[in-house]
């Protein structure tokens, strides 16, 4: 699945095509998506786009008569092409601008979303409970301490806890808590104010990092333009279960954890 590197990165690449641009036409091939998408096109053509956010891993399409919520899922792209651009299989939405430009919605899988709701948009269900961005100041070591207080469920799984923080999903949790020297099944309430600052650090850097460098290498992301992301050679745990830590040279261990592969160093992370 995309997280949110790829998510921002997608974000960037498509604003400065979008940006000010009047809607033109909506196409919708293919609405059965992860919900139905709804017949928003009277409300959108003719309007223009104002604005490109990200909220967690949603892309918010904002322009002055609503908002167009975007999830990729777990294979969504996506790109902008030219009209006469020939549609391929999956290509399930066009969205045409007057620059004759096309964002074009790609999802094999049809776990992604293309929603619309009225502003304010924060309102939503999908976005109203969510945590703090982690690359914003309001994600910071007296909050993520406050917000883990007491809690006996495994600190990954509240790194991974959109709405303790959105955004940080299986990829950047395992390597923020290898960089820390946390293992990643201790309990969140136990983990000390001086580790849960190098884990906020590492968080922060690790998606900054993956950010610059254009996104994860994924089997179904590519960006924007159509390339992959290239910060895959720099994980140092994750989907490296069995090899040889790059720290220290053990072993790194394996295991499933709320059903999600987490990789660790049983030296390097402790309890």
């Amino acid at each position: 699945m995309p997280e949110l590197p790829e998510v921002e990165v997608t974000r960037q690449g498509i604003s400065p095509h979008l940006l000010d641009q009047e809607v033109t036409k909506l196409i919708v091939r293919n609405g059965s998506l992860r919900w139905p998408v709804p017949d928003i096109a009277q409300q959108i053509v003719g309007q223009t786009i104002r604005s490109i956010r990200r909220r967690a891993k949603y892309l918010l399409i904002d322009t002055d008569a609503g908002t167009t919520i975007v999830h990729l899922g777990m294979s969504g792209s996506l790109r902008i092409l030219s009209k006469s651009t020939p549609v391929e299989k999956h290509d399930h939405i066009d969205l045409e601008m007057a620059n004759g430009k096309v964002l074009r919605f790609n999802d094999p899988r049809r776990f992604g979303a293309w929603l619309w709701c009225e502003l304010p948009e924060a309102a939503h269900p999908l976005l109203a409970k969510l945590g703090p961005e982690p690359l914003l100041p309001t994600f910071n070591v007296d909050y993520f301490q406050q917000a883990l207080k007491g809690k006996k469920k495994a600190i990954k799984l509240c790194l991974m806890d959109n709405h303790i923080v959105v955004g940080v999903g299986n990829i950047y949790a395992n390597e923020a808590l290898f960089a820390a020297g946390i293992h990643p099944q201790t309990e969140a309430g136990k983990v000390d104010i001086a580790r849960l600052t190098i884990l906020v650090t590492e968080v922060k850097q690790i998606l900054t990092n993956a950010i610059k460098q254009g996104g994860t290498t994924l089997k179904d992301f590519t960006n924007a333009e159509g390339k992959p992301g290239y910060f895959a050679q720099k994980l140092h745990v994750y989907g490296r279960g069995g090899e040889t830590c790059n720290q220290c040279g053990h072993l790194l261990s394996e295991i499933k954890l709320g059903q999600r592969a987490t990789v660790f160093c049983g030296l390097c992370q402790t309890q």
